[in-house]
């Protein structure tokens, strides 16, 4: 009996000596995160940390002691925004609350969606012979590029220079590509070009930063109608 209320006491006592040692381990770790409540100007604007997706709107995230974390908040037709929080010493704490006012994307309000870009446009010309068609193509297209590239009137190829327009988030660089693909009757393809960077002030050169969009700025959106309503 005297051995087991014996193991009772050394049991008792020590989780009196281990209690508050593991309670202020706890109690250390979380005092050394700092939480922050993120919103957005758009209730359904996507909201990353570090790259992971956690919620739309509005958020609750935690930075770690001794860390810093990347909080970026996206929707479409919007410009991205970024934003970074270090919970390190001599660094500025997170504040408890930070509001993200979500700004227009300017290539977006500049540009339509359209499924004419980057696909060959088949223009049948019945009433119209080579060099009619070719002058007047030449008229249209300088009308919207006042730039050549290169001009072939005997196999009938035509591309012009690209025309860049630089935005806050994005560079859009675009062209016109023709090609003669039948005599008889005589038939061209044309191409309305449309690439972007994802970045601003992307040179015209650096081809292995742009790829196809799916929209068109609009001061070209007319382009293949125009081709359309007067190649018959």
């Amino acid at each position: 009996m005297k051995n087991f209320l014996l193991l009772i006491a050394i049991i008792a006592s020590t989780s009196l000596i281990a209690s508050p040692t593991n309670l202020c381990i706890t109690e250390s770790f979380e005092a050394g995160k700092k939480k922050v409540e993120v919103g957005a100007s758009e209730s359904d604007a996507e909201i990353f940390l570090n790259g992971k997706l956690i919620g739309k709107g509005s958020t609750l995230i935690t930075v770690p002691k001794d860390d810093c974390v990347t909080v970026i908040a996206k929707k479409i037709g919007f410009l991205t925004e970024r934003i970074e929080f270090c919970n390190k010493k001599g660094m500025t704490k997170p504040p408890k609350t930070h509001f993200i006012e979500m700004r227009r994307d300017d290539a977006y309000d500049a540009s339509i969606q359209t499924d004419i870009a980057n696909v060959d446009i088949e223009m049948i010309c019945n009433t119209m012979d080579k060099e009619q068609a070719w002058k007047l193509m030449n008229q249209i297209i300088l009308s919207y590029i006042d730039v050549i590239e290169m001009t072939d009137k005997e196999t009938g190829y035509l591309r012009t220079a690209w025309s860049l327009k630089t935005f806050m988030q994005n560079t859009i660089r675009t062209r016109i590509i023709i090609k003669e693909t039948s005599t008889d009757p005589l038939v061209f393809k044309i191409k309305l070009v449309s690439e972007a960077s994802g970045l601003p002030l992307t040179s015209v050169k650096s081809d292995e930063l742009y790829k196809e969009w799916d929209r068109v700025l609009r001061s070209y959106s007319d382009v293949i109608g125009e081709f359309q309503a007067r190649l018959k």
